[in-house]
């Protein structure tokens, strides 16, 4: 009330933000534990029990001969690391803060803050527990060899991307339907345990199976993470043009939509559900 604005120029404004997406990230993180460091060891416990678990089961069920020759355990944690982060993110946007709570009230918060900063949060926390996870299994287990490193980044990037994007899109709904958009977030991450294609490469589907997955672009960046991490295999029927065009414009169209939302939002829609 008694705070007196002045002028800023449009760095100060954007040093600003940034600031407030870092603190927003934090907050993020410590969400599920009050101890930073413990809430990111929880996320690497959990990829390292979602590796040993399809370790087992492609062993138990006769699988290991259908992947691609090299590393068995960096084949299986190429598509791992994808899918949690791609379906993490898309979470984590949906759960962020709405045109109408209370974390609104406070002047230089914005939606697009809580957007960023779930999904930068989401990105950091994988990224760290996928370094950590590899760094121990090269220097305790055996020493791996990724043919393109940075390519493969690039496509957790863009796994990343395209899941901030549909989170974006669900988000902008969310106001509107809040049931659909909790069973439809649901449905899609447990959907994509199977069409992610983090089980199969996509050279080895027959035609009419491969009709099957490559609509989801998640599919697209596993199949060619593991074309830039392994020598021997080279994808001949994804490619990366597809997820980017399907994020820009999820991107595009939930950013309108929010646009819209945030004009409308009410608190007391909540009232009467």
């Amino acid at each position: 009330m008694f705070e007196q604005n002045t002028p800023r120029t449009t760095f100060q404004s954007g040093v600003q933000h940034l600031e407030l997406i870092y603190h927003s990230i934090v907050r993020d993180i410590r969400k599920s534990h009050g101890n930073a460091f413990l809430s990111i060891l929880l996320n690497m416990l959990q990829a390292a029990m979602f590796v040993i678990s399809f370790y087992v089961m492609f062993t138990i069920l006769g699988l290991r001969s259908s992947a691609v020759r090299g590393d068995f355990l960096l084949y299986i944690m190429s598509g791992i690391f994808l899918f949690m982060t791609h379906t993490k993110t898309l979470g984590a946007v949906v759960a962020s803060e709405g045109p109408a709570s209370p974390m609104m009230k406070h002047a230089p918060m914005n939606t697009l803050v809580a957007i960023a900063s779930a999904a930068l949060g989401t990105l950091y926390i994988q990224v760290l527990s996928m370094v950590v996870i590899l760094f121990i299994y090269h220097t305790l287990f055996t020493q791996i060899t990724i043919e393109q490193p940075i390519a493969a980044f690039g496509c957790l990037l863009i796994a990343w991307f395209t899941g901030t994007a549909l989170g974006v899109l669900l988000l902008s709904i969310k106001p509107w339907f809040p049931r659909f958009v909790g069973i439809f977030t649901t449905v899609y991450q447990r959907a994509n345990m199977i069409a992610s294609g983090k089980m199969f490469l996509a050279n080895s589907l027959p035609g009419y199976m491969l009709a099957m997955f490559d609509w989801n672009p998640l599919f697209h960046c596993i199949d060619q993470a593991r074309g830039f991490i392994f020598i021997n295999y080279f994808p001949r029927y994804t490619n990366l043009a597809y997820p980017m065009y399907v994020g820009m414009t999820l991107l595009m169209v939930g950013m309108m939509a929010e646009f819209y939302t945030r004009k409308h939002a009410s608190v007391s829609w909540g009232a009467r559900r």
